[in-house]
């Protein structure tokens, strides 16, 4: 009940404090120098995500001086269908596979909240299924895209709730935040407010990224 709670508290979380956010782009440029792709979490309003996305973009930018940033929201439904992570999974992938084929000198910072963390998850080949809000895996970035993900940044991750993290390849590059008590990363975790707090977290990440690009 109380990771419900987080997930529909996710409807809620923009509220009046949408009007004062200064949205980032929601297409990406044809070739920036850095694409931030974000899988914003279960019902999260906001153009790449008002708890953690659009925070973390407009951190990035300032952190990356000298760099030209672009950004692109995965398109899944972001519900609690059984096929929504999968959907975005699919839908991520897609898209880097494309804009890495277009713009060999791109390279890729991801950026999933919640189920969005799922579906990043997923698309770096750690299986979600099994977590809240999680699937198997359908699609994984290939080989050859690997070394251009710069940074992979993760909020709440549902995983971690079952003991899991990542490993392999991207392990190094993966920021992984769960918040003391967020009951949807913590296993018994009872804190719902704590699962909408990393936006505090904006600076701490976008330092991380723009160390790695």
């Amino acid at each position: 009940m109380r990771i419900r709670m987080c997930l529909a508290a996710l409807s809620l979380a923009g509220g009046a404090g949408l009007a004062t956010l200064s949205a980032p782009p929601a297409l990406a440029a044809a070739c920036s120098d850095i694409e931030v792709v974000s899988a914003r979490g279960t019902f999260e309003p906001g153009t790449l995500g008002f708890v953690v996305g659009d925070p973390v973009y407009s951190a990035l930018q300032k952190k990356a001086a000298g760099k030209n940033l672009s950004s692109y929201k995965v398109n899944y439904p972001a519900d609690l269908s059984p096929t929504s992570a999968a959907q975005g999974n699919l839908d991520l992938v897609n898209h880097v596979k494309s804009q890495a084929a277009t713009c060999p000198g791109q390279k890729f910072v991801l950026v999933g909240y919640s189920q969005g963390a799922n579906v990043v998850d997923n698309s770096i080949g750690i299986s979600s299924a099994g977590a809240v809000v999680g699937s198997p895996i359908v699609a994984t970035l290939p080989a050859a895209v690997e070394p251009r993900v710069a940074a992979v940044l993760l909020f709440g991750n549902p995983i971690r709730a079952l003991g899991k993290s990542v490993t392999g390849a991207y392990q190094s590059r993966t920021l992984d935040l769960c918040a003391q008590g967020d009951p949807v990363c913590e296993n018994g975790g009872g804190d719902v407010g704590a699962h909408l707090s990393y936006r505090d977290d904006a600076e701490q990440a976008a330092a991380f990224a723009a160390g790695r690009l």
